[in-house]
């Protein structure tokens, strides 16, 4: 990927010159040198910027995810609590209606 980066600028760079006729071919070449150079580091810079955007919605995802999974054990427990609650009160319920 590196590569294709720095063939691209350079490209781009030959293209600059080209338009630029009145340039010595000293100049285009330091021209290009710059341009190249500069090239990458705005791409290192983007990419380094991607990197650590993607590394920050990771972690909010993952935060996010846990909250969420606490919430749905949260409820199911809430929920198993409750149908055991009514199952006992049904059972006794059903003890006391026999006894007499």
């Amino acid at each position: 990927m590196a590569r294709a980066y720095r063939d691209q600028a350079r490209r781009e760079a030959e293209e600059l010159c080209a338009r630029l006729p009145w340039l010595t071919s000293g100049q285009a070449e330091d021209l290009s040198r710059h341009y190249v150079q500069r090239r990458l580091a705005v791409t290192r810079r983007m990419l380094r910027d991607t990197a650590e955007r993607a590394a920050e919605l990771r972690a909010e995802y993952e935060a996010r995810y846990a909250a969420l999974r606490r919430d749905l054990l949260r409820r199911h427990a809430v929920c198993a609590c409750a149908v055991l609650a009514c199952g006992v009160g049904l059972c006794a319920l059903a003890g006391l209606l026999t006894a007499r």
